[in-house]
Order: structure tokens, then sequence, then C-alpha cells
């Protein structure tokens, strides 16, 4: 079977590598170098990592993520290809279920924050496996933002939010993760219905 989550994150690292410390992502503020940092801390640190969901401790996190970018890059990025053996987020069994998403999400951040983008042609598996972890996402998020939906995945069955859908979201199963994963300007989708309504999921805050 394909682990499409070692795969990706040696495409991030590769792509960190070639585009240098100091290029644009998709993640607001953040350059390579700190996305970087971020995903060592997120492996590395777990009591650090907290600060992404607990507020409390986001000042503690971020203090030690910025001591993390402080490292050479180059260092830094041989961090991200080659993580714990056994972490908490990186061992054989996690890994898969943790990680392919989040890569996938990060390298789509550095690719399609250069000019001239444009995506990937991804394998009809990892599209698969894309789509089993966007579709509880998207779910979710529709749910907290009480939207009735249909998402359909090119070529997969759709998910449905709802007994009347008011906004149908259409694309590539990559597409909809960039999408349902908060990066909407960037997703190639097609949301149909409701204008208001479509609107509104354009515009929200989405992802976990």
């Amino acid at each position: 079977m394909t682990n499409y989550a070692r795969r990706e994150r040696a495409l991030l690292a590769d792509l960190m590598l070639s585009t240098g410390p100091e290029a644009p992502t998709l993640c607001e503020g953040w350059t390579t170098r700190d996305l970087a940092a971020h995903l060592v801390v997120r492996e590395r640190r777990p009591d650090a990592s907290a600060g992404m969901m607990i507020k409390p401790l986001a000042g503690y996190g971020e203090r030690i993520r910025l001591s993390r970018a402080a490292l050479p890059y180059e260092q830094l990025v041989d961090q991200v290809r080659n993580p714990p053996s056994w972490g908490l987020m990186t061992n054989p069994v996690v890994d898969p279920l943790a990680n392919t998403l989040e890569f996938f999400i990060h390298h789509e951040d550095v690719r399609r924050a250069a000019p001239g983008w444009q995506p990937r042609a991804l394998t009809p598996g990892f599209e698969a496996s894309l789509w089993r972890t966007v579709k509880l996402i998207s779910r979710a998020s529709l749910r907290r933002l009480g939207i009735a939906a249909e998402i359909t995945p090119t070529g997969l069955a759709p998910a449905l939010t709802g007994d009347n859908p008011q906004v149908s979201v259409r694309g590539d199963a990559g597409e909809l993760a960039v999408f349902f994963f908060g990066r909407q300007r960037a997703a190639r989708v097609t949301v149909e219905g409701d204008p208001a309504v479509a609107e509104r999921l354009r515009t929200a805050k989405l992802g976990v």
C-alpha cells in the first residue's frame, strides 16, 4: 500500500529546499521557514503544538515555533523530511491517518503561493484517500455553519449534509481538500445554488 503521507512529506521537503526559506505560502504571514517550523513543532513538541487547539497555550507554542524557525534552514527542512520514527503523530500506525491530508495541504500551500501553479494530476488511490478524510471535515464544517450541501468529488460517491441541499460543491478530491481546509480562493471547485449561501461558504473559516 502506498504511504501517501510519506510521499507528500518528501515532495514538500524537496520543494522547500528549491524555493528557499523566504518563499511565500498560503498560510497568511508565513514563509516556507515558518511553515517548516510549524511542522517540526507539531511532530516533535506536542506540548507546544497543543497551542494550536488551546488558546491559553498559543503564546507558548508560538515561542517554541519561533525558536525552531531560527535553526539553519537546511537543518529545519531535514527535520521535516525525517520525523521521529515512533512519535505520537509519526508512528507507522498513526502516520497515514494524521499526516496524509496535513502534508498534502501544506505541499499545496507552497505550490499555490507561486505564480503559474497548476493542479497536480493525482492517482485514483490518492484521491480516494484524501476524500475519506475530507468528507468528514467538510461535513463537520458545514454542520457548524448550518449549511446543507451536496459535495461531489470527481469520480467518487458524493456526500450530503442535510436533506435539502442549499448549494452543491464539485471538484476533484484534491481541490475539495484545499477548499474545505480553508484555502477556498486557491481551490478550483464549482459552488452552485443559493447565491448568499454560496458566498458565505466561499468566505467562511473552514478546516480544523
